[in-house]
């Protein structure tokens, strides 16, 4: 079911509270003046936010795993999760690591589409598995195990298992994607979800 509006209101400037104001305006300077409804969104719950972010923080600046592999894990799980909004806003930040417009469109199929390199298909297939069954079987594992090292493979399943959950709430609590955000490839939303997948 898509929720073409809010359950949650998205919070405005005024509303946020004295302790998390600065990083929400932090927030804002990077982002040219702008503060995602994901964000605004949290704003409901500042003490959850303020806790989440520093996960959130290390998974998406502090990882491990190259920028390259680490989005190629990120939008393949909100693709799984039927994030639509996970989606759009990780589409340009895959496109800035090199991630080209054909790669994004073989993400919607997986580790199995023609074309992904060895590597590639195989940090998606342990994507794959750890939405699905939360574990990587042994074979992905030790295929894992000859390109990264320890850490990054621990950062990988917290990668996957932070856009899962980011995923959910996205999806629960309706946060809606910005105006003028590509919602590549548009032919894969219905709202702002993805359709149900066989």
């Amino acid at each position: 079911m898509k929720l073409d509006q809010p359950r949650i209101i998205p919070t405005t400037n005024e509303e946020w509270d004295a302790e998390n104001r600065p990083a929400y305006e932090a927030i804002a300077k990077a982002n040219d003046g702008r503060v995602l409804n994901i964000f605004r969104t949290m704003a409901r719950h500042p003490k959850l936010t303020k806790r989440w972010l520093v996960f959130a923080n290390h998974v998406l600046g502090g990882s491990t795993l190259p920028v390259r592999e680490r989005e190629l894990a990120i939008l393949r799980t909100g693709y799984v999760a039927g994030s639509g909004y996970e989606w759009a806003q990780h589409v340009a930040i895959a496109r800035r690591s090199g991630i080209s417009d054909e790669e994004i469109e073989r993400l919607v199929t997986g580790p199995d589409a023609p074309g992904w390199s060895a590597d590639d298909a195989t940090l998606l297939r342990a994507t794959d598995q750890l939405l699905a069954d939360r574990f990587i079987d042994d074979a992905t594992w030790a295929a894992l195990c000859t390109r990264w090292d320890e850490k990054q493979r621990m950062d990988l399943v917290f990668t996957v298992g932070q856009y899962n959950l980011v995923s959910m709430a996205l999806n629960t609590f309706g946060v809606q994607i910005e105006d003028g955000v590509d919602k590549f490839p548009v032919a894969q939303f219905v709202g702002n979800r993805f359709p149900a997948r066989s």
